[in-house]
């Protein structure tokens, strides 16, 4: 071929390079083309970003300011701003559900990850970090194309609670820690490094103790959930507080429900003194979608709109997803129920964070991401960080034999059976996009055997066995048969939580009856969100495998064969409880309390505070070889340096903790030295979990033990490799009292690593030091 451009191929090439030019994004402002705004000061890159907000909120009308209040915010034309949708979603790739981002012919779509309570079963915080930077890039190219915006409302850090609930696959799972330590990692993989500049601005929600969707007659428009000070500190404030501390998150959204009484986006305390005062939040805060307009019209909180628009600007709130400041805002401020100043300092965070992604720094292609686009989407490496993902995030729950994996040799011929062997979305589910392209079980089995398919029931409802005969026949026929089942958005979704734990009809029934006919080894694979009570599957002799899935993304079919079949080894740990049936019937959704109470029968929420007998616990995930942990070094005694003395406060345990406020924390580490060998004869990837339990613990604290480490390993077979545990004091051993009050625990804390336990003594430096 000619090394020069036939004339046919350079018009192609000139009108392909047009058209991208054409649609790409024009500067929002500041465009150096625009004679009458380029020297205003508020353009000048030169300047202080705070200098240059300063500068604009004075160039602005109010009626031009409260405009600027909602998502779809207006454009100020004799400034040379544009419109500016805020709202998009990047829970697990660069999403379509918010009207920010828009598919087109130049980006027909984007890395659709596996839904984060797969990825968290990682318990990989580098994964994290990875899924962020690749997100971030593509929607970075697509904002350059005109398609994206820069403003993303993900991650979602809520706890996990209730097994129940249908936006539980949108999290992290039902452990503090966890999920604060998934928020800054994935936070800091979308915003990037740079301490003024953010490459996209990401944001945690939903803010705070929102877990109910739409359970018994109660929504979330009308829920006021009623929380104790102990658990919204220990518990449900923990990951966002990580996401705003660590993760230097530029946004944080309030939720729909009423926290005691008070809406969430109306609540100066949660806004404004816990959120920027407490744990100094450099961005802005916005509301739910209509939040605003629930806490006035659905639970009649406000007597006026006005009112509720004044009540939410001074509570802290900065933007509204929805219309309701745009239309009731100037209003307040004529009332007198709202100064101009009290806008002015919400559209001095919305602006600034706006300023600090480069908007007003005029053309996009000019600046440091400004080169990204469609080449950048979709790209080979990111779908396979797409497989990574799934492969690392599935979880083995079973392993008989273990007859897992299987043998390409002996397992020529495979049954892949199931209402989810050919799922495609299913996979992605929800907050999600449209993927660069699917690999379901079906096609991923079928790299490495000749299959045999049926679905034995039409969907996953499962309402009749009419398709039951044939998938019976398939697996008589097989070498193995893979039974691929679980639940899908129809079950569990925003909107929608579950009834119960089971699987839904007659999935069981399928189950059992293709195990009982099946040739060959039978494997189950689940996909959910949420738990599943698979107690039968578990304790069938004829089912030798399961394997949890979660909803794995684009690649899941891909990933689950690769396990099946031995390419890849599974690694992944639950990141929530499993519990059986049984567990839900002394449970309402609505009642919030993480510990449990003998007296009332109420059985206590997480691994963290729950006694009784579960499907598979949090942390639960087996491997193709196996792990022996040695504790090579560790301190028996720590000393809890403490400033100065000071007398009891009459608080219920005596003498026997130190408030966190009180303690010198800086630097205040335990640091446990772990061997792991893989005295397996397969390489493997080992998630290394270390949990702690306080002294007396069920007792005053009522905690049954906590996460407060993790890190993922690879060790060869035979090898092994030392792992550097750090604990910070402060941080990870302190319980939360009664009242609230962060405290350091004296006496024995006891370590579990797999199968070594441990114990370290904490102590006061100093005599005479009591709690306070």
């Amino acid at each position: 071929m000619s090394s020069t451009f036939s004339p046919l191929v350079a018009v192609f090439l000139l009108l392909f390079l047009l058209r991208y030019t054409c649609e790409a994004r024009e500067a929002f402002a500041c465009d150096p083309k625009n004679a009458a705004t380029k020297n205003l000061p508020f353009c000048k890159v030169s300047v202080a970003i705070s200098e240059r907000v300063k500068d604009l909120i004075g160039r602005l009308t109010l009626e031009e300011k409260v405009r600027l209040l909602v998502n779809n915010a207006a454009a100020v034309p004799r400034l040379g701003m544009k419109g500016y949708e805020w709202w998009s979603e990047a829970l697990h790739g660069v999403s379509n559900v918010g009207p920010g981002v828009k598919f087109n012919a130049e980006f027909p779509g984007s890395t659709s990850f596996p839904q984060v309570i797969t990825t968290a079963a990682s318990f990989n915080v580098s994964l994290w970090e990875s899924i962020g930077r690749v997100v971030s890039d593509e929607a970075r190219a697509m904002y350059n194309g005109g398609t994206a915006g820069l403003t993303y409302w993900s991650p979602n850090v809520n706890i996990f609670r209730d097994p129940r609930w249908g936006r539980g696959q949108e999290t992290p799972g039902e452990d503090p820690v966890l999920a604060g330590i998934y928020a800054a990692s994935y936070v800091r993989g979308l915003q990037g490094n740079h301490p003024n500049r953010l490459k996209v601005a990401a944001c945690c929600k939903h803010f705070t103790a929102y877990d109910l969707d739409n359970w018994n007659g109660m929504d979330r428009f009308h829920f006021n959930a009623q929380v104790s000070k102990q658990d919204i500190e220990d518990t449900f404030d923990v990951p966002f507080r990580m996401c705003v501390s660590e993760g230097k998150v530029a946004s944080v959204m309030c939720s729909y429900n009423q926290v005691n009484g008070v809406p969430t986006c109306a609540d100066p305390n949660l806004l404004k003194n816990t959120l920027r005062g407490l744990w100094q939040l450099d961005g802005y805060i916005v509301s739910d979608c209509d939040s605003v307009g629930v806490f006035y019209s659905n639970q009649h909180y406000a007597p006026t709109p006005e009112e509720a628009a004044a009540d939410a600007i001074k509570a802290g709130l900065d933007l509204d997803c929805g219309p309701f400041l745009a239309v009731h805002t100037q209003d307040a401020v004529k009332k007198g129920l709202l100064s101009e100043a009290d806008v002015d300092g919400a559209l001095v965070n919305t602006l600034t964070v706006q300023m600090r992604l480069g908007m007003f720094d005029g053309e996009p292609s000019a600046q440091e991401y400004g080169k990204l686009g469609p080449n950048d989407v979709c790209k080979p490496a990111h779908q396979q960080l797409a497989l990574e993902a799934a492969t690392q995030g599935i979880v083995l729950l079973k392993n008989t034999g273990p007859v897992l994996p299987l043998s390409q040799h002996r397992h020529r011929t495979v049954a892949v059976i199931g209402p989810n062997s050919k799922a495609t979305v299913t996979m992605i589910g929800n907050y999600a996009g449209i993927a660069c392209g699917y690999t379901s079980p079906l096609q991923g089995i079928g790299r490495y055997a000749r299959t045999i398919h049926q679905l034995g029931c039409e969907n996953v409802a499962c309402k009749n066995d009419n398709l039951f005969g044939p998938a019976i026949n398939a697996a008589r026929q097989a070498d193995a048969t893979v039974l691929v089942m679980g639940l899908d958005q129809s079950i569990e979704a925003e909107t929608v939580d579950r009834t119960g734990l089971l699987l839904p009809g007659r999935q069981q029934d399928l189950v059992s009856k293709v195990a009982a006919a099946s040739k060959g080894p039978t494997i189950l694979v689940l996909m959910s969100g949420g738990p599943v009570d698979i107690t039968f599957a578990k304790n069938n002799p004829r089912i030798v495998g399961i394997l949890w899935a979660g909803y794995p993304g684009q690649a899941g079919g891909a990933a689950i064969a690769d396990i099946v079949f031995g390419t890849s080894s599974p690694g992944g740990k639950l990141p929530m409880t499993w519990y059986p049936e049984e567990y839900l019937r002394k449970l309402p959704m609505t009642k919030m309390a993480m510990r449990g109470s003998e007296s009332a029968g109420y059985p206590g929420r997480t691994y963290r505070f729950y006694k009784g007998e579960v499907v598979y616990p949090f942390g639960h995930g087996l491997t193709y070889t196996h792990f022996v942990h040695t504790l090579a070094s560790a301190p028996t005694v720590v000393s809890v340096p403490v400033n100065g003395h000071r007398r009891s406060n009459g608080s219920d345990i005596s003498n026997r903790a130190i408030r966190v406020t009180h303690a010198r924390c800086d630097n205040l580490f335990i640091t446990l030295q772990v061997d792991v060998k893989n005295v397996g004869s397969r390489d493997g990837t080992h998630t290394l979990v270390v949990f702690s339990a306080p002294p007396a613990a069920g007792g005053h604290w009522a905690l049954e033990k906590q996460l407060v480490a993790f890190h993922k390993v690879h060790v060869p077979a035979k090898a092994q490799h030392r792992v550097g545990v750090h604990i910070h004091v402060c941080k990870l051993l302190s319980i939360v009292d009664k009242s609230g009050i962060r405290r350091i625990p004296l006496g024995l804390h006891s370590f579990n690593i797999g199968d070594v336990k441990h114990s370290v003594s904490l102590q006061a430096a100093a005599l005479g030091i009591i709690k306070s």
